[in-house]
């Protein structure tokens, strides 16, 4: 065996070498999609159709309840005025 155990296991983490950096290490998130092929699909909102298949009433824990009063309490006090 030529090669030590120390350069061996840096070699298989596959580490970067000592060259500069990118500038901007999320330029992944910038990917655009393929082109479409063909005409572009009609965007007519008249045509929508909004579904709302929530069950009524909404279920709703006590732990979400007190989640949303621990953080916006003070926000609904100033919104809604103290609970009498």
């Amino acid at each position: 065996m030529s090669q030590t155990r120390a350069h061996r296991s840096r070699k298989c983490r596959g580490r970067a070498g000592n060259g500069a950096l990118p500038k901007d290490l999320y330029a992944y998130a910038e990917a655009r999609p393929l082109p479409r092929i063909g005409r572009p699909p009609k965007c007519e909102p008249e045509t929508w159709t909004v579904t709302d298949d929530w069950p009524d009433p909404l279920p709703v824990t006590q732990a979400e309840i007190d989640l949303f009063e621990a953080w916006f309490g003070d926000f609904f006090d100033e919104l809604f005025g103290p609970i009498p």
